[in-house]
């Protein structure tokens, strides 16, 4: 099972160089992927949660590509409506061959109604452009020479059932964001009833989850990779015993002053990856 960090590229404390630590910090770790978020417009729905700067994920991972040499990259979630599909195609095909077939290419729906008016895009059409942004990004790959490089993996993200659907269909893996144990396992379970019902393989497991180590054990709301270094690491053993190809560590809990002070996130991620082999 890999274990990646998905790397706030958001954020008071962000900058170009803080960038650049994080990925040498995480890839010096031992981790195996390094992933980011997408925002376009930082709109005040967006800011309240993800504020100035953001870095645009395809720019940020080819340049974080050139200060890395190992660990993979990606995103967690681009959201695919923002972008022409034929675009994203061009740049994710770019970025896999900068980076030497490193590319993981992460989509959601996104959620942010503010930003989606920003941009021009229907906000309740979102789905359904989604599904077509898809397979037109993967119609792209087929035909075009920019796929060269070799062949890149789509993670679809969300828990609805249109979600789960969607990566069922058109999917490498399912991306699960941030559940607690008992949702993951019931989102699992409606999974794996809609792969038989479309009677299509069960696409790879690759959860996203939270990293927050407390000194007390975290109560049984509590989300995956939330609690002591002790919950944290049966989380991830579960994870791999249930058939996990990949786990996404997050290490952002919420309050943006976060970014200003990445050292704690790296002493958690340095945690984990010493106690979890």
């Amino acid at each position: 099972m890999q274990i990646g960090v998905n790397v706030p590229n958001f954020g008071p404390g962000t900058s170009p160089d803080v960038l650049r630590d994080w990925a040498r910090t995480v890839e010096g770790l031992g981790f195996d992927l390094l992933m980011v978020s997408d925002h376009v417009a930082v709109t005040p729905d967006v800011a309240e949660q993800y504020p100035a700067p953001f870095y645009e994920p395809f720019t940020a991972l080819a340049w974080l590509a050139g200060v890395t040499s190992r660990i993979r990259i990606g995103t967690t979630v681009l959201v695919l409506p923002y972008r022409h599909p034929l675009l994203v195609a061009r740049m994710a095909a770019n970025v896999n061959e900068l980076s030497s077939g490193r590319f993981v290419l992460g989509v959601g729906v996104g959620w942010a109604r503010q930003e989606y008016e920003a941009l021009g895009v229907r906000f309740a059409e979102r789905g359904r452009l989604t599904d077509e942004g898809l397979r037109a990004v993967r119609a792209a790959w087929r035909d075009e020479a920019d796929y060269r490089a070799g062949r890149i993996p789509i993670w679809v993200g969300g828990h609805s059932d249109a979600a789960l659907r969607r990566a069922v269909r058109l999917g490498d893996a399912w991306h699960s964001l941030r559940l607690t144990p008992g949702a993951y396992r019931e989102a699992l379970g409606r999974l794996e009833a809609i792969a038989e019902e479309e009677g299509k393989p069960l696409p790879a497991l690759a959860p996203r989850i939270l990293l927050h180590i407390t000194e007390d054990e975290a109560g049984p709301e509590r989300r995956l990779g939330e609690g002591t270094v002790a919950q944290v690491v049966g989380d991830l053993a579960e994870l791999r015993a249930s058939g996990a190809e990949a786990v996404v560590l997050d290490p952002f809990v919420g309050d943006p002053q976060e970014t200003v002070h990445p050292e704690v996130a790296w002493q958690a991620l340095a945690t984990v990856r010493k106690e979890f082999r």
